[in-house]
């Protein structure tokens, strides 16, 4: 009887939060990365599974603790329903289960069990601008590690940003070869082995500290076997069939060097037995004969925390969908294309971008004058920035188009009697040099970091019904016989002329 309660309040709270298990769902078929995902939840209950012998004889303990735990979960998905973020619903349901297991089976009994419960952790993917940020890092490293292995061979080759230029070739080490789709698998790997592994602890932590390396470090030589073979049989070899199983065997052979680290550091201490031996693959605590589980009697903790995360569940759903305000604005459609001395052409996105964004409104164009150089606006504006719609950061896209990110540092403007500060950025791609200036105009507040975005994306949601804000980035190239300085008046003049013209399109 407890056992279906628990199943029955997990499935009411999958029902109410069908959107975020959706888009759950969605993300482990679309991103490589977390294609894993799936795994998880089921080796999280052979993991349990295994522990029956062990959960038969433990001690139940008091079981309110759940109670508590499961109250937790529903702060943290009602945050998330607030919030921008989708992963913080994710964990909320997490918590949730874990608050339902925990009234269960008590906590001492819980405590045996604790690998499968984190492992639900694991197959919530982390939050796309955290990912970005560490994808444009992870790319960039790849990038150097190719060239260096491909150099190694003697063959002629320079780096542009996350280009590779082999000549006859370019090759761009895109997204989807940044390393992520082997790290965040080895490391679960990784962190399963050493829980099997039955050595010192100093030895089961070096096999799982070493998963990160081994996954740069692999992917690097990936992208070099690339560049190579490229060079050697052309671009096919960079494309389809191959190069999707050239990333598969390149993960095995991951796991397979964390193995051979294993059996390396079990000799090193003269304990090697065997294979079985070394994980403790035999079998756990065995039932009692004619004892079974003791888990099925209904319990007052089982009863509590399965019907609050079910009334809350149901509450949920019958509740109206909360409404974003949507504040009066004009379409950028209609902002002019002269400004003062400036004089604009429009440009528009690719539907491919458009299709990652997915903003609500943008205006994207090239601005000159006479005597300055070129400036490009583009402005991103979204409605709402909730369940994963938010605005990007030009700090994690702007390595995917070839260019190197040589210094990131705070400026200020004074505009209009007022001062804000941007974010003031220089990049470089093989002589071509240019500065940026970008902010995030949300609600009225001028800001210059991510984080602080998120939380008042929160924050408003929760105080004024409102997440809807802007990402505005200006550009403008150093020209040949210019300096950094020149293209730094540059914006500041356009600046000047240009955001007083942009706030009848973004609400304060």
């Amino acid at each position: 009887m407890s056992i279906a309660l628990i199943v029955a309040a997990i499935v009411a709270v999958c029902v109410w939060q069908r959107e975020a298990v959706d888009y759950l769902v969605y993300l482990w078929g679309a991103r490589q990365e977390f294609s894993h995902g799936p795994l998880l939840p089921l080796l999280a209950l052979w993991l349990a599974w295994r522990k029956r012998g062990t959960l038969q004889s433990a001690p139940r303990g008091p079981a309110a603790a759940g109670l508590a735990v499961v109250a937790l979960g529903v702060g943290i998905v009602l945050l998330g329903d607030l919030s921008a973020l989708m992963a913080i619903v994710h964990y909320g349901i997490v918590v949730m289960i874990c608050g339902l297991v925990i009234a269960w089976l008590g906590p001492a009994a819980a405590r045996h069990i604790w690998l499968s419960l984190l492992l639900l952790f694991l197959a919530i993917p982390l939050p796309n601008f955290i990912l970005n940020n560490l994808s444009s890092e992870l790319q960039l490293l790849s990038s150097q590690l190719g060239v260096a292995f491909v150099r190694l061979f003697g063959v002629s080759v320079t780096l542009d940003g996350n280009v590779i230029d082999l000549g006859t070739y370019q090759l761009e080490v895109a997204a989807a070869c940044d390393g992520l789709r082997y790290l965040f698998p080895l490391i679960t790997l990784a962190f399963v082995m050493a829980y099997f592994y039955r050595a010192p602890f100093w030895k089961r932590t070096a096999v799982f500290a070493s998963s990160v390396p081994l996954a740069i470090a692999m992917n690097g030589l990936r992208v070099g076997t690339i560049g190579l073979l490229v060079e050697r049989w052309g671009l096919g070899m960079a494309e389809g069939f191959f190069h999707e199983f050239q990333g598969w065997l390149m993960f095995m052979m991951s796991a397979g060097v964390l193995f051979a680290e294993i059996v390396v550091l079990s000799r090193l201490g003269g304990t090697w037995n065997s294979w079985r031996r070394e994980f403790g693959l035999d079998a756990d605590e065995p039932l009692r004969a004619g004892a079974g589980l003791p888990l099925t009697r209904l319990t007052p903790a089982v009863t509590g925390a399965a019907a609050l995360a079910m009334t809350v569940a149901v509450f949920g759903m019958l509740s109206p969908t909360r409404v974003d305000a949507h504040p009066s604005r004009e379409d950028f459609t209609l902002l002019p294309m002269t400004e003062g001395a400036w004089t604009g052409r429009r440009d528009r996105l690719d539907n491919v971008y458009l299709d990652a964004l997915k903003l609500d409104d943008y205006v994207l164009a090239d601005y000159r004058a006479d005597g300055r150089a070129p400036v490009n606006l583009y402005v991103a504006y979204y409605d709402s920035q909730r369940k994963g719609e938010s605005t990007h950061s030009p700090r994690s896209c702007i390595p995917g188009g070839g260019w190197h990110i040589r210094e990131i540092a705070p400026r200020e403007l004074a505009i209009g009697g007022a001062r804000f500060a941007v974010n003031r950025v220089v990049i470089e791609r093989g002589d071509i040099k240019q500065v940026v200036y970008y902010w995030f105009d949300q609600r009225g507040r001028t800001l210059t970091n991510e984080y602080l975005v998120k939380w008042y994306i929160f924050w408003d949601a929760l105080t004024r019904h409102r997440t809807d804000g802007a990402m505005l980035r200006l550009t403008a190239p150093v020209l040949a016989g210019q300096t950094e300085a020149d293209a730094d008046r540059t914006l500041e003049d356009f600046a000047r002329a240009m955001v007083p013209a942009l706030r009848p399109y973004i609400p304060s």
